[in-house]
This record gives structure tokens, C-alpha cells and sequence, in this order.
């Protein structure tokens, strides 16, 4: 099945060797460009014979679905979330709930075409470096695949939840001195050498994976296009898999206008807002990113350029929430709609409430938060900004007492 190429974002080059992460020509990042002639010829419910998730959209993917490796991802819920919209005074706002996936996040989705692409190379070891939920993600489809898997975790900035999950899936585990940055090199330096195949989404079919969201999202607003779709950003390749799945949704003729990508990131570890502060058009990496949200503490993200090119070609915006903003939106989505959100998922939502209030966000706009992972993913941050358990004695009047409170 080859209706795709790779080719290299910066130069164009097409690149042939399978296992190469980077351009041999110009050391430019890499991208896949499908063919879609045969989807021109397509309807929107023509996919529809298969259920909601990513392998629906099997015609836009880079790899061939007879081999999958799939824990059925994808088919997340939609919530319109009136409560939120209230809160925030826009017109209709959407939860797009990617804490549903097998292993509580997003990352399911891209993991799914990149371990079937591992397969398809026959290749034996496959491996990321990672704060959490890709570690996670990769070990559970390494583990359906049958091949083996090292992640590498920066020394103790991984919330207790992922671990957990990596660890219990199989994988070798490797704690690395320093950073996120610093385990993302040394994995990187392994598979230049051949020595695993890599599953950070510096690799190309990762967010093609991860495109699937954008299409359920079209798929379950019936292909209305909704004016914003927010998304918080860490090593940010979701937004440019986001973007990526919009032209070509464009190019087959599903859609005719695009909705502002909207990326959000937490005041610590911002390096892509603040390039869009300054209009740039590349980033300043931060040195010691520092948030309470794991999973966007990223200094250094890969796909940074992509992502601004994802923002500034749709018209979007990119600003950064403190951590006390997070913990407030997250509890809100909690406490008002019932959705269990991980600290780096409620950046969205924070990120809308901050941008309405500064009015960059209209009333009469239609939004959509992509909320990326699950609560239960770091149950030590929500235990933390909770209150904790109250005493009471065993008495019905104790108890009457405490809830008139």
C-alpha cells in the first residue's frame, strides 16, 4: 500500500530510508504527504461503514489497516459542554475528550499507526522518550504488537499514573538523568544508530495518527466547521496533526473554511506562545521549562515550527495560563461538567476562559478544547489542590450538620 511518500518539511526532499527521523539532505523535519486523489472521489459518509475511531479514516492513513495494531482508539465522546460555555460566555463550547483512549490519552491514536508502521519495517525494539503518556501509550502497543519497548523518562518529572502504566505494560523503563530534552537526545542517538525505532513524533507517521481527532470531531458536528479549536501544546505535534488533517479535509473538498487552531501553553514552558508574542516564525527554546502539567513541561518542542505555522495559517492564536489557572479550569471542568481532566488537558479550557475575558475569543463563537488525557493520570496533583476527606462522627445529625455547611 503506497499512497504515501515522506518528505522533508524544509526542503521538499523525499526521503527513502524508513528509519531516518530527520532530512539526510538538510537535517529538516520530516512529514508524510498522502495521495488523495481516491478520496476526491468520496463522500464523508462514505467512512461511515466503519465505526468512530481512528481506523474510519484509514483512507488518509500512511499505512495499510489490514495489519493494524489496534486497542480500538479513538471514537472519544464530544461533549457540549453548556455549563463551560456559560462560564466562559461563548455561543456553544465543545469538550473533545481524548481521556477515553485505551491508555487515558491522546497519544493512542498516533501510536496505533506508528507501532503498525514498526511492524510493517519488521522492526525489534521500538522506543520514546517521553513525560508520561507517550511512555505509556507506546508500552501498550508494543505489548499488542508483541515487540519489545524502552522508553526513557527524564528523572523524576513523571506523574505517578503513567509510570504506573509503562511499567506494567512491559517496557524497559529507563530513567535518565536530566530533562525531557536530555532523554529525548539519548533515545534519538539510539535510533541513529539503528538501535530502536523511534516513537516520538519527531517520526512522521505519529501525527498522522493523531489527525484522526480533527476528523471525529468534523465526523460529530456533522461537518460543521466550528470557529476555534483549542488544544494545549507541548512537544506540539497534535496541533500540527490538527492542522495537517484540516488541508487535507480542504484538498478533498469536505470542508471549505478552516477554524482558528488556537495553542495554549503553561506560563513556564511556553517557548511557542512566546514566538507567536513576537510574530516569529521559529522559537527560542526555554531551558528549564517548569509546570505542574507534566505533560506540556517541554522546553524544547519538536515540532515547534510546525506548530506556529499550524497557528499563523489559520488565522489562530497562542498564549500561556499560570499553573494556579489550570488547576482552576481543571476543577471547573470537574465540577461543573463531570469530565476528569489531567492538569495539561485543562490548559485548553483555561486558555479559552483567559482569551474570552481579554476578548481575542468572541461571544458568538463556537469552540471546541481538546482535552488530552485523563484525570486519573496524575492523581497526585488533583489530591494535592483538593479539599481533603472532612471528619465525622457515625451520626445522621453529624452528617446533616456537615452538609448544611
Amino acid at each position: 500500500m503506497m499512497n504515501h511518500k515522506v518528505i522533508c518539511w524544509d526542503c521538499g526532499a523525499t526521503v527513502e530510508d524508513p528509519f531516518v527521523s530527520i532530512c539526510p539532505r538538510c537535517g529538516g523535519l520530516l512529514t508524510v504527504k498522502m495521495d488523495l486523489e481516491k478520496v476526491k472521489e468520496k463522500k464523508p459518509a462514505d467512512l461511515r461503514k466503519e465505526p468512530l475511531g481512528v481506523w474510519r479514516y484509514s483512507d488518509f492513513l500512511p499505512v495499510d489497516p489490514a495489519h493494524k495494531i489496534s486497542i480500538q482508539e479513538g471514537g472519544t465522546p464530544l461533549y457540549k459542554t453548556e455549563a463551560l460555555a456559560e462560564q466562559a460566555s461563548v455561543k456553544e463550547m465543545f469538550v473533545k475528550f481524548e481521556g477515553l483512549n485505551p491508555t487515558g490519552s491522546f497519544k493512542d491514536r498516533g501510536m496505533t499507526v506508528g507501532v503498525t508502521r514498526a511492524k510493517e519495517l519488521d522492526a525489534k525494539v521500538v522506543g520514546c522518550a517521553s513525560t508520561g503518556n507517550t511512555s505509556a501509550s507506546l508500552a501498550a502497543y508494543a505489548a499488542k504488537a508483541g515487540i519489545k519497548c524502552a522508553v526513557f523518562l527524564p528523572s523524576g518529572k513523571v506523574a505517578a499514573g503513567k509510570l504506573a502504566q509503562a511499567l506494567f505494560y512491559g517496557a524497559k523503563v529507563l530513567s535518565v538523568d536530566g530533562n525531557f530534552d536530555d532523554a529525548l537526545a539519548l533515545a534519538r542517538k539510539m535510533a541513529d544508530e539503528k538501535k530502536i525505532y523511534l516513537l516520538n513524533s519527531i517520526n512522521p507517521y505519529r501525527p498522522e495518527g493523531q489527525k484522526s481527532v480533527l476528523f471525529e470531531i468534523m465526523d460529530q458536528l456533522e461537518y460543521g466547521v466550528p470557529d476555534r479549536i483549542v488544544l494545549p501544546v507541548g512537544n506540539a505535534a497534535n496541533i500540527w496533526a490538527v492542522y495537517k488533517a484540516l488541508t487535507e479535509l480542504e484538498e478533498v473538498g469536505w470542508i471549505d473554511k478552516m477554524p482558528m487552531l488556537t495553542g495554549i501553553q503553561a506560563e513556564g514552558s511556553s517557548p511557542v506562545a512566546k514566538a507567536f508574542s513576537s510574530h516569529e516564525e521559529d522559537f527560542v527554546p526555554v531551558e528549564n521549562p517548569e509546570t505542574l502539567a507534566t505533560a506540556i513541561r517541554i522546553g524544547n518542542p519538536v515540532s515547534g515550527r510546525k506548530a506556529l505555522m499550524a497557528i499563523y495559517g489559520t488565522g489562530g492564536y497562542s498564549a500561556t495560563v499560570t499553573d494556579e489557572e489550570i488547576v482552576s479550569a481543571q476543577k471547573l471542568t470537574a465540577r461543573r461538567e463531570g469530565v476528569f481532566v489531567e492538569p495539561a488537558s485543562a490548559a485548553s479550557v483555561a486558555g479559552i476562559l483567559k482569551l474570552r475575558e481579554q476578548g481575542i475569543i468572541d461571544r458568538d463563537e463556537r469552540v471546541v478544547a481538546i482535552c488530552t488525557g485523563n484525570g486519573l493520570k496524575d492523581p497526585d496533583t488533583a489530591v494535592k489542590y483538593s479539599e481533603p476527606p472532612i471528619k465525622c462522627a457515625n451520626s445522621v445529625a453529624e452528617v446533616e450538620k456537615i452538609l448544611s455547611r
